[in-house]
């Protein structure tokens, strides 16, 4: 289910981010190329394995100048294109099924 839209400023760039973060998450953007920014998701808890530090995982990739949606290979590789309508508010991978996985979606 698609939240308001949320737009994510950074200088000119203004990315239309249709996702509502999750309960207890919240998105952040930064400069990833000269027309590409990084989505994070922050989670508000903190966890000893990293000593306290926030966590954050990527969410996905916005091209400012094709319009477009990347899913991450990891956080400093882009992906393939996505469409913003298949993807999810904790991630732009878009789950590979099997047609017997389908079967049960």
């Amino acid at each position: 289910m698609m939240g308001p839209i949320l737009n994510i400023y950074e200088q000119s760039v203004n990315v239309e981010f249709p996702h509502k973060a999750p309960k207890g998450m919240y998105y952040e953007q930064t400069e990833f190329k000269r027309n590409v920014v990084a989505i994070w998701i922050h989670y508000q808890r903190r966890f000893d394995y990293n000593l306290g530090d926030p966590v954050r995982c990527i969410w996905g990739f916005y091209d400012s100048k094709k319009r477009q949606y990347f899913a991450p290979v990891n956080s400093s590789t882009v992906g393939s294109v996505v469409d913003i309508e298949n993807t999810t508010p904790y991630s732009a991978m878009i789950p590979k099924q099997t047609p017997l996985t389908a079967a049960f979606v």
